[in-house]
This record gives structure tokens, C-alpha cells and sequence, in this order.
């Protein structure tokens, strides 16, 4: 998920290994992975953070495989209602109304799928720092007694 700007850093922001990807002065791209989160210390618990992020990684992909897949379906769809339209038979344009409808509906479903996609990003995001938050302050308070 890096988008790469002339002359600019860009950095990947959807797991704890930050990609810093800078292009170099012969149009190469040079690539620098950096574990953990920006800030955060490597504690004996990076296995269960390593576990938590392969069932995120595996959750947004499958949602994106399911949303690809509605997407695909509708780009079939759409060349249907387009050799509709250019035959001009009237039985075929009258199949364009629920080859539209259809669309629709598969329009609704990846929105669907992209919103909940959306919220269970945010949680997990929210679980995570909540997480490191209260790791933080054990460690902190650790160190007072």
C-alpha cells in the first residue's frame, strides 16, 4: 500500500514493518523494512503481535478477494448490458433493466463489504494501541517499584 511520489519518501502503514521506499537517481526504487512500530520497544510478546497481524493480513484479504470478485462480476455484467445496447434487438435491451438492477446490487455489496471492512480495521487499530498502551504502562510501572 505505498504510493511512491517523485523526489518524496512514501511509507507503508498497514503492518508494523514500516517500508520506506525512495527512489533513487537512476529510477530505481530502494526499499528499507524496519521492524516494529515507529517508537515502540521489541518485547517478548512480538510473537502474539506476528499472529495477531497474519489473521489481519488474512482478513483484509479475503475481504478484498470478495470485493475483487463482486467486481469482477460486474465488469461482465457491464459488457453484457454494452452488447445489448449496440445489438438494438428489443429483447435484449428489455434484459439490460435487470442486468442494471444486478449491477446495482453488486455495487451495494462491495460498499458493504468495504465499510465493514472499514470498522473492523479501525478496531483492530483501536485494540492495538490500547494494547501497546497498557504494555507501556506495566513496563513503566514496573520500573517505579
Amino acid at each position: 500500500m505505498t504510493r511512491l511520489e517523485s523526489g518524496s519518501l512514501a511509507e507503508s502503514t498497514m503492518d508494523d514493518t514500516t517500508t520506506v521506499t525512495t527512489p533513487s537517481r537512476r529510477g530505481q526504487v530502494k526499499t528499507n523494512k524496519n521492524k516494529g512500530l515507529i517508537g515502540a520497544e521489541e518485547s517478548e510478546n512480538d510473537g502474539e503481535v506476528q499472529t495477531c497481524d497474519v489473521e489481519v493480513w488474512e482478513t483484509l484479504s479475503q475481504s478484498f478477494r470478495q470485493v475483487q470478485s463482486v467486481l469482477d462480476q460486474n465488469r461482465a455484467l457491464i459488457k453484457q448490458v454494452n452488447e445489448n445496447h449496440q445489438s438494438r434487438i428489443p429483447e435484449n435491451l428489455a434484459k439490460n433493466v435487470d442486468l442494471i438492477c444486478e449491477i446495482s446490487s453488486n455495487i451495494s455489496k462491495a460498499l458493504s463489504i468495504y465499510s465493514d471492512l472499514s470498522v473492523n480495521f479501525s478496531n483492530i487499530v483501536h485494540q492495538r494501541r490500547a494494547i501497546m498502551a497498557s504494555r507501556k504502562n506495566e513496563r513503566t510501572e514496573g520500573k517505579e517499584t
